[in-house]
């Protein structure tokens, strides 16, 4: 297939009508027939993302603590994917609610963010023992839908019934797609498992991006579907090797593109153009790359600057600061409590601390307590923010 000529209407599957009167989408198996052409505007695509994934893998290795940038790295993903699918919760929120901090204003689908991160982190310990399969992908979705809004709806459980994709409240017939139908989604599964673990010469991006949006067309559960198919992405790159860490999250770009993210993927059902598709999730690799990168550089910059702070301000105490200031990598809101768990020192000792790094414009009291007082590492935070909060 050359660039001038239509592609095959039927190249990603086919409209099915069904008993009830509607049409249900029925996705044909990858890879693609006839193959996807990776040459031109693509091939180019793939070679920067391939090398902006380089970068960030060696930007990562650079860090003292690369599990500590994963830490928040993961939660801003939590964060993003989640409201895709409609959560209000920020990042803040989510530290907080680990942080244990109780606030009446914190928003109540915080847990569904939480539930993330702890699908994420299984998944990511499961791969060492487990390839990306259906398995994994329904013990994935067991964490992520236990005990929140959604856990009726079967978690971990393959769909029994038919759903739909379409705007708020649609009825069946005016849905804007209709995955397949429930007796054809184990066999769907089968053969998408079955193309991710079939050794081939296609490149590992591109064979990602066409899992994300089989998997998405695929619609295998209720609810819930849109985060694991993100999380489908990063759990590839890591288990074939490519990322040594699971930091690449293309839910920013997502969100950022929302409108054209369901357009690509809905063109791929309604005309087959694969490539469109492809050389958007390229795009998207690329960018979300190089941003984590930029990131990964800050963090050292900001851990030099709080490291010579706390040699030029805290004296004696400077050894505790140092631990205290690790610590905050990957708790970075803290209590005085912890803060004296983590320098083994008498509570009076973690008070005088706190205040000295609070002094030195390391720590930030958010609570306005005089008891039970939490502590934000807010310069760190902010790092994560940024993307974030320019979101459209």
């Amino acid at each position: 297939m050359n660039e001038n000529s239509p592609p095959s209407p039927h190249r990603a599957g086919r409209y099915v009508s069904q008993p009830a009167g509607y049409r249900a989408f029925i996705p044909a198996p990858l890879p693609p027939e006839p193959p996807v052409e990776i040459d031109g505007r693509l091939q180019a695509l793939l070679s920067q993302a391939d090398r902006a994934l380089g970068r960030l893998d060696g930007s990562i290795q650079t860090l003292p603590h690369p599990d500590l940038f994963v830490y928040m790295y993961v939660r801003k993903e939590a964060v993003l994917s989640s409201q895709i699918e409609g959560t209000q919760s920020s990042l803040q929120d989510v530290l907080a609610a680990e942080a244990e901090i109780l606030a009446p204003d914190r928003p109540r689908d915080v847990d569904e963010v939480v539930n993330y991160v702890r699908a994420m982190n299984y998944g990511l310990k499961r791969l060492a023992e487990l390839p990306v399969s259906v398995r994994l992908i329904r013990e994935i979705h067991g964490k992520l839908l236990t005990g929140v809004r959604g856990s009726h709806l079967t978690p971990g459980d393959v769909r029994r019934s038919q759903n739909w994709i379409g705007p708020a409240g649609c009825a069946l017939k005016e849905a804007t797609f209709v995955p397949p139908p429930p007796h054809e989604v184990p066999s769907a599964l089968s053969d998408l498992e079955r193309f991710l673990n079939t050794d081939s010469d296609m490149p590992l991006l591109i064979k990602v991006g066409l899992a994300h949006a089989q998997f998405e067309t695929i619609h295998p559960f209720l609810d819930g579907n849109g985060r694991v198919g993100r999380l489908l992405i990063t759990f590839l790159l890591c288990q074939q090797g490519v990322l040594q860490k699971p930091v690449l999250y293309l839910s920013y770009f997502f969100k950022r593109y929302r409108q054209e993210y369901y357009d690509r993927l809905q063109a791929v059902r309604d005309a087959g153009t694969w490539e469109q598709w492809l050389e958007f999730f390229l795009r998207g690799v690329i960018e979300v790359s190089d941003q984590a990168t930029v990131t990964a550089r800050r963090i050292l910059t900001l851990r030099e600057t709080h490291r010579q702070a706390i040699t030029e301000q805290l004296g004696r105490a400077a050894a505790n600061g140092y631990r205290v200031l690790e610590h905050l990598y990957e708790h970075p809101i803290v209590s005085v409590n912890e803060v004296q768990q983590v320098i083994g020192k008498t509570y009076q000792s973690a008070n005088d601390l706190v205040s000295r790094l609070a002094a030195a414009g390391i720590l930030t009291e958010i609570t306005g307590h005089a008891r039970n007082r939490r502590f934000m590492y807010r310069s760190y935070i902010d790092l994560f923010h940024d993307a974030s909060d320019t979101v459209r």
